[in-house]
This record gives structure tokens, C-alpha cells and sequence, in this order.
């Protein structure tokens, strides 16, 4: 994989971004829009990981840390990508970020239908939890 490089998205991407969740990723997210991707990199500008070859975009992960919790989102590899390492190279990186970041421990967000999605995490040492329940409720707006 020593022609992908992971590095931090900038602001200017989030267009660029969102077309590739588009194409990847599964599912989607009340967030997943100019306004949400903007603000991510706004407050943690190091967050947003992009894995690219040769400047074509072939990975994502969100790598967030509130100082308590590390979290995963969107993990999302080029369907041609896919099975190549991409994903692994990204949780890597996340990783080594939290690890930085004195984190303990982190999550992914793992739709329960994706079945490729549970693939790569398990491959990469996460074990689905399955004491707790995610709550959610749509912020007003």
C-alpha cells in the first residue's frame, strides 16, 4: 500500500467528499451534507482522513476524539479499492491519531446490515458490542 497516502482533509474538499459517499459508503447521515462535512473539519481539522493514489480519492474515515471517546465513522472504500488494504491502512492511521490523542479505546459505527463493513473491522481486532444500544434523536434544526 506504499502508494496510498493518508493525510487530513481541508475545507475546500467537502464537495469532493460527499460525491464519494455517495459512490462508497452505505447508508447515510443527517450530517452528511456541505454543511455538516464543513463544520467537522472547522472544529477538528484532523478528523476527516482521506486515502488517496496518485490524487484520486480512494478512502475515508472519520476519526473523531471529544477527549473522553474515540470514534470511528464512516469508513468508506472505492467499490474498485475495496479488499486492497485501503481500509486497513485508514484504521491504522485513526488509530495512530487516537493513540496521540492519549484515547484508550475506540468505536466504530457499523451499520448492522453491512455485512463487508463487519469484515473489515473484525479484521482489524473490533469486536461488536452487544450491551449497548445506540439512542438517537434529530437535533431542531
Amino acid at each position: 500500500m506504499g502508494d496510498i497516502r493518508v493525510r487530513a482533509a481541508r475545507a475546500e474538499e467537502t464537495e469532493r467528499v460527499l460525491a464519494f459517499w455517495a459512490e462508497a459508503a452505505q447508508g447515510g447521515s443527517v450530517s452528511d451534507d456541505q454543511e455538516g462535512v464543513t463544520r467537522l473539519v472547522a472544529r477538528d481539522p484532523e478528523a476527516l482522513l482521506l486515502a488517496e493514489r496518485d490524487g484520486e480519492l480512494v478512502g475515508t474515515v472519520i476519526a473523531g476524539f471529544d477527549g473522553w471517546r474515540c470514534h470511528l465513522y464512516r469508513l468508506a472504500v472505492a467499490p474498485e479499492w475495496r479488499r486492497r488494504g485501503v481500509a486497513t491502512l485508514l484504521i491504522a492511521a485513526a488509530e495512530w491519531r487516537f493513540a496521540a490523542l492519549g484515547g484508550r479505546r475506540s468505536d466504530a459505527m457499523v451499520l448492522n446490515d453491512n455485512e463487508r463493513a463487519h469484515r473489515a473491522w473484525t479484521a482489524a481486532g473490533y469486536e461488536r458490542q452487544t450491551d449497548w444500544a445506540r439512542w438517537v434523536k434529530p437535533l431542531p434544526r
